[in-house]
């Protein structure tokens, strides 16, 4: 995981719509730029950003390109998170 571009990626708040749009599955990009009031070209490059990061995953069909969310990432990322903040019962001192 390129931890600098997830974090990147994850810092935009258009991105991070991209991403929840894709919770529910897989979207083409057509589908999910009906959900946002930018020019094809900032959609394009928000993808970019999202794909450089790993975040999404894309598949050609036809003449679609179809994203998806890369699972494994988002994985990868939270187990960090949990190591960064470890819970209160790990903290406390056995003794």
């Amino acid at each position: 995981m390129k931890q600098q571009e997830v974090f990147k990626a994850m810092a935009d708040p258009t991105r991070r719509a991209i991403l929840k749009r894709l919770q529910d599955g897989a979207l083409t990009a057509g589908e999910i730029g009906e959900s946002f009031d930018i020019s094809a070209a900032s959609l394009s490059h928000h993808f970019a950003v999202l794909k450089r990061a790993d975040l999404v995953r894309t598949e050609r069909r036809g003449q679609y390109i179809v994203y998806s969310l890369n699972s494994t990432v988002f994985e990868d990322l939270a187990r960090m998170l949990f190591d960064l903040f470890p819970s209160r019962n790990a903290r406390r001192d056995p003794s």
